[in-house]
């Protein structure tokens, strides 16, 4: 995956005090690279963002936090065609006609599995398939 100069310290910046949650996100980094090789990644303020030709993924920080999600965890947000049927979709909205968003809530590791990295792919395909 292709990361800007600065990447590791704007990774370390994005997740000061937050050790947990870096360490989820650098198992995710791992299987996106491995997944993505063509794919770039861009840390910003509120996100980290994964783009192919357009934005595919990111990974946050949760900000409005509901009782019921988990202390430590990080925010994996894909966009697909269709709203998926899963109980991992903490969060799903359709912004327009024929773009969900999906906020899947990532708290250990061994939830990034096979079917959080087929819902990526999905994603990347989607976001490609635009003009």
């Amino acid at each position: 995956m292709k990361t800007p100069e600065h990447y590791t310290s704007d990774v370390l910046f994005f997740f000061d005090g937050k050790p947990l949650e870096l360490a989820l996100y650098e198992t995710l980094f791992r299987h996106l690279d491995a997944e993505f090789p063509d794919a770039s990644v861009r840390v910003q303020k509120s996100q980290i963002s994964f783009y192919g030709r357009h934005l595919f993924g990111a990974a946050s920080l949760p900000v409005r936090r509901k009782k019921s999600w988990p202390e430590h965890c990080i925010v994996v947000t894909i966009g697909l065609s269709h709203r998926l049927d899963s109980p991992r979709v903490a969060v799903a909205t359709e912004p327009y006609p024929g773009r969900w968003t999906h906020h899947i809530l990532i708290s250990d590791e061994t939830q990034i599995d096979g079917e959080l990295l087929d819902w990526l792919r999905e994603a990347w395909e989607f976001a490609e398939s635009k003009r």
